[in-house]
């Protein structure tokens, strides 16, 4: 039975088990994708979660991979991403060598039992917190800003079109939207689009280099871990989250390094895991 501060270590990623959540820390280095480094760690309630799957794939190396499946509306950066990550850039994937399966499966059943009543409806408010986003993102267009109440667009002499460079910036407060657009910027066509109450959801102008609501991405500009996250914090500000307290306690630091040393004596984490393990949870501020 896993227990609080028991933690399961695999590519990219450690997931600790909590009473009421699953606090997931993204490691950092050349190979993680770098939408893993903007998000640093992420809690998610069990209440956002719907499912939880284990499945192991054969090769060279056997590995595991245990995913959980967030509810729709549950957290703002999946709503926003709306399927477009790729599967290595999936938040919620956790991929492990193939003789981890024993524990994912334990893993995976204990969430499970503590999955809410209602797991397979969307949830009627965000669950998990916004990752912190930049202050500004830089589009091939725009740079767009958000302080809190109001999006502002500062078009760019050079990337802007004519249409947009005569109207000049645009700023619209949370009160004239209805929601956004993000489409990634690893697709033809990436853009952040704002949904204007005044049009009925629809752009005056369905081109994005010429919609006044919408900043168009590009090589270099708008890149996924800056805009997701942009988008995301825009979308919970547009729809008021309300923060969850329960899931927001934090552990001492005594008692992780103890689960770690459990775990180590225990054989569920290598030498190397153990030691960067250790050596990431004594170096965090309580």
């Amino acid at each position: 039975m896993w227990r609080m501060g028991d933690v399961l270590a695999g590519n990219h990623a450690v997931w600790e088990f909590d009473s009421d959540s699953v606090l997931i820390r993204f490691a950092r280095g050349m190979r993680t994708p770098r939408l893993f480094h903007a998000l640093g760690s992420r809690r998610i309630p069990f209440e956002a979660v719907s499912n939880v799957t284990v499945t192991v794939t054969a090769g060279k190396r056997d590995t595991v991979v245990l995913r959980a499946l967030p509810r729709p509306g549950a957290d703002p950066l999946m709503d926003a991403a709306a399927g477009q990550l790729k599967e290595a850039c999936d938040p919620y994937r956790l991929v492990l060598p193939g003789d981890r399966a024993p524990l994912a499966d334990a893993f995976a059943e204990e969430i499970r039992s503590r999955l809410a009543p209602d797991a397979d409806e969307p949830a009627s408010r965000f669950l998990v917190d916004a990752p912190q986003p930049p202050l500004q993102l830089k589009a091939y267009d725009a740079r767009i800003a958000f302080d809190g109440s109001t999006v502002s667009f500062h078009w760019s002499r050079t990337g802007a079109t004519g249409t947009k460079w005569k109207a000049g910036d645009q700023h619209y407060p949370l009160t004239a939207l209805t929601g956004l657009a993000w489409s990634s910027p690893e697709g033809p066509g990436g853009h952040l689009r704002l949904l204007l109450r005044e049009t009925g959801h629809t752009a005056a102008d369905p081109r994005p280099d010429h919609d006044l609501a919408a900043a168009v991405f590009g090589t270099g500009y708008g890149a996924v871990h800056e805009s997701l996250p942009f988008a995301a914090a825009l979308l919970a500000a547009l729809r008021g989250r309300t923060p969850v307290g329960a899931a927001a306690r934090a552990h001492s630091g005594d008692d992780r390094l103890r689960h770690l040393s459990e775990l180590h004596t225990a054989g569920l984490l290598t030498d190397g895991e153990y030691a960067a393990l250790r050596d990431r949870f004594a170096a965090e501020p309580l």
